[in-house]
């Protein structure tokens, strides 16, 4: 059976690789491994989500990074936001491990990495803003937890903040988000990927 960068993937054979990739001016460079989503370079959607939102404001408090992979979401706000806590969530221990040096790697700190299927070991926190590049090969379902979830997790004002292809449901995630918080914004359409964004 073949491994998904969705499941825990600690026993699947190693494959390190390095890439560097640059963002808002900044370098970064990310070590990846087999059994890990876009494991050969930062991904269309995961750039577009931090290009097109990393600058709007937001309420004070934590970032969440769900589903953060080896991480480079969370690195990149990390280090454009050093006065933030970055909570970066996943439920690879193998993405955890690798997330956790590829922070280390870029220099960022103000991290916390830890293991949570959707927000299942997040309960108690509230954070400022939700990001996301959901595990569409996960199912509907999944993603759609992802997003009905966000709205408990939010502090007042908070964002969530999604990238998805249209192909791959955005207009499903788009209705969703609009059930749940009762308005959703279409922030960006680029290449077949939306950035969708709903206010608490």
């Amino acid at each position: 059976m073949a491994h998904q960068y969705f499941d825990d993937n600690r026993d699947l054979a190693h494959d390190l690789k390095t890439y560097e990739t640059e963002l808002f001016g900044e370098s970064f460079r990310f070590t990846t491994d087999s059994g890990v989503f876009s494991r050969d370079r930062l991904d269309f959607g995961s750039r577009l989500l931090l290009e097109t939102t990393a600058h709007l404001d937001f309420p004070e408090g934590p970032f969440l990074d769900l589903g953060c992979g080896y991480g480079p979401v969370g690195t990149v706000l990390g280090r454009l936001y050093p006065e933030r806590t970055i909570r970066m969530v996943d439920v690879s221990e193998r993405a955890l491990d690798l997330a956790q040096e590829n922070t280390a790697l870029n220099g960022v700190s103000n991290v916390a990495i830890s293991r949570s299927s959707a927000y299942d070991q997040i309960t108690d926190e509230r954070f400022a803003a939700i990001f996301t590049n959901p595990p569409i090969r996960a199912g509907k379902q999944v993603v759609h937890q992802f997003l009905e979830g966000a709205y408990d997790q939010l502090l007042p004002g908070g964002l969530l903040l999604v990238v998805i292809q249209k192909k791959q449901g955005a207009p499903s995630a788009r209705k969703k988000m609009e059930e749940v918080f009762g308005q959703v914004e279409e922030i960006e359409r680029k290449k077949g990927y939306w950035i969708l964004s709903s206010q608490k």
